[in-house]
């Protein structure tokens, strides 16, 4: 026991003097940077130069950004690598029904590097400004027009200040004579808008398509079922993430963030409202008939209220069994005016009124079971029973709940390729934020997947491994927390070393019994060795005791066999010297009558 204690102050010492080396170590380092000032000064730099190689911790790998190029055919591509906003425009226009001081489309856009990137060389479109409304656009190489290849969209998206209120979303503008990108605004048709959005704690992943009714020519707005994954670390962990939608000529789509399915379905089974209306409607002209009875259970009308039923019984009563409790003081106030209170020297009685003391607690109830009028306490009236209510039974002419018939929907159409929608021309963001600084990177639409994931690889990819590359590993990020705070070394000797001694400690050290011969007569008795001795020698005691038991046992036996075989030998000597001379005396002796019985 003792050696564990000693070892465990031993492994605080030992945290202790970790501490005061890493104390003394920082304050070497600012001695050596005094010296180093004088050292510069005085011209030395060659052995700074070496002496800062060797301080210094390696730097972290980097990793080489070079812009991403398509590697198959695409309709639109954009890196913003160039620094530029070519082929980009922005909207002149106003949003409608709103006041015109914040109708202008003039939120700020620039092609910027992201704010703390960790690849150098790497732009991308940013939204400068909050609070306003923002719009840019840019024509496809060429249309998409929704045949038989897959649509796929993808492009990044980085919430450098996280996000309070507002979008990062995507519109593919819809292919129309009237398509003006200078007037881009949040009316313009599109065909899909994809991508992120957040509102308070509202966190969605749009994916939205206008599909075109062929019987009225109306569009209506089918929206993707909300994705089971939890959508909220992408909004708020500062990090580039890759947006994808693919959307399939079977109707079928998928939505991925950083590669990884979040949310699919179908076109047919998964939007809502549902693209194809119900074959049958209610008739909006059908009424409940007046007599429909909808009442499950009703009164029962043969039910009579009993003779003794009194409804006017109270529901409480005062208790007459209860007493009043002996020191009540009926004659004292539970409150009273409050003698060291003073009138205001501002009041105006003619204003305010005459004055009077605050009311407080009367002191002399507090050591008294109370004050006042004593009330005799109220309690639950045994006969009270309320008002009579006749008893409810199945009523007979119960029709359940009326519902209006069922008509053949008059504008029941049937769609079955709701994947061939309105083509597209343009790609567009129009977006309002309440945060600046959303940052946009690597737009590409293409119908083939492997160029997508090319696309994603020499782009987004590249970013993931530079941010990897930039963080340490966690013996690294254990060490740069312990030189930020020195106290954590005695925690890492604790939590790593003092485990592995006390494991070692009790799996290795055995009690050792101590034999009788290591004790001299005049020794002290020890504790926990006497009753081990005491039990051994009587154990032993009773063990002899056994064994001499055992032995006259066996000596006795062995006597008993001695002598019965001494008497045998006499027995036989004797009919020897007695044997006759004659066969008839021989004949004689040996009749059974004569014969002595045999010991066995």
């Amino acid at each position: 026991m003792e050696l564990k204690w000693l070892l465990c102050v031993t492994l605080l010492a030992l945290g202790i003097l970790a501490v005061q080396a890493h104390d003394m170590d920082e304050d070497n380092d600012a001695d050596d940077v005094a010296d180093i000032e004088d050292d510069l000064d005085d011209g030395i730099e060659e052995v700074e130069e070496s002496k800062s190689e060797t301080s210094s911790p390696p730097a972290a790998p980097k990793v080489a950004y070079k812009p991403p190029v398509p590697t198959g055919e695409v309709y639109f591509a954009e890196s913003f690598d160039k620094g530029t906003l070519d082929g980009w425009i922005l909207s002149r226009a106003k949003k409608d029904d709103t006041d015109d001081e914040i109708a202008k489309y003039d939120g700020k856009w620039e092609v910027q590097d992201m704010k703390e990137t960790k690849l150098p060389g790497d732009k991308g479109l940013v939204m400068v400004t909050r609070a306003k409304h923002h719009a840019i656009s840019s024509k496809l190489y060429k249309p998409f027009v929704f045949d038989t290849k897959p649509l796929i969209i993808q492009y990044e998206v980085n919430f450098q200040n996280g996000i309070e209120c507002g979008g990062a979303y995507v519109k593919l503008l819809s292919k129309t004579p009237e398509l003006n990108l200078d007037q881009f605004h949040d009316k313009t048709p599109y065909t899909i808008m994809f991508g992120p959005d957040k509102c308070g704690e509202d966190y969605k992943l749009h994916f939205i398509f206008r599909h075109k009714n062929p019987k009225t020519g109306k569009y209506e707005e089918k929206h993707a079922k909300r994705p089971d994954a939890d959508l909220k670390t992408y909004f708020t962990d500062k990090k580039t993430h890759l947006y994808t939608l693919v959307l399939n000529p079977d109707n079928s789509f998928e939505i991925l963030v950083d590669q990884t399915v979040v949310n699919s379905g179908n076109l047919l089974n998964d939007m809502s409202p549902p693209v194809n209306p119900p074959r049958e409607i209610e008739d909006p002209n059908d009424q409940k008939p007046e007599d429909w009875d909808e009442r499950p259970k009703i009164p029962d009308p043969d039910a009579v209220k009993p003779d003794d039923w009194d409804e006017d019984a109270p529901a409480k009563i005062a208790d007459e069994n209860a007493v009043k409790p002996e020191g009540w003081l009926d004659d004292e106030p539970e409150y009273v005016a409050d003698p060291d209170a003073e009138k205001p020297e501002d009041w105006d009685e003619d204003m305010d009124g005459e004055w009077e003391a605050p009311q407080i607690a009367n002191p002399k109830c507090e050591a008294a079971p109370g004050c006042g009028t004593w009330q005799r306490p109220m309690i639950d009236n045994p006969n009270y029973k309320g008002k009579w209510k006749p008893p409810m039974i199945d009523n007979v002419n119960y029709q359940g709940i009326w519902k209006p018939r069922k008509i053949p929907n008059p504008d029941f159409f049937e769609d079955l390729e709701p994947f061939k929608m309105t083509p597209v021309s343009a790609v567009g963001l129009e977006l309002w934020s309440m945060t600046s600084d959303i940052f946009f990177d690597n737009f590409i639409i293409c119908s083939v997947r492997a160029v997508a994931d090319d696309w994603a690889r020499d782009g987004w990819g590249l970013k993931k491994a530079a941010d990897g590359a930039a963080e340490p590993g966690v013996v690294g990020q254990m060490m740069a927390a312990a030189e930020e705070r020195p106290w954590l070394w005695v925690v890492y000797i604790l939590t790593v070393a003092l485990p592995v001694f006390l494991v070692v400690l009790f799996c290795c050290s055995g009690k050792k019994q101590p034999s009788a011969a290591e004790y001299k007569k005049t020794d002290a008795p020890q504790p926990d060795v006497v009753d081990d001795e005491k039990e051994e020698k009587d154990k032993g005691e009773k063990e002899e005791e056994e064994e001499e038991e055992d032995a006259n046992e066996e000596k006795l036996g062995s006597d008993a066999d001695l002598g019965s075989a001494s008497q045998e030998e006499e027995e036989e000597e004797e009919e020897e010297d007695r044997k006759p001379a004659s066969e008839e005396e021989e004949t004689v002796n040996r009749s059974p009558r004569n014969r002595k019985p045999r010991k066995d």
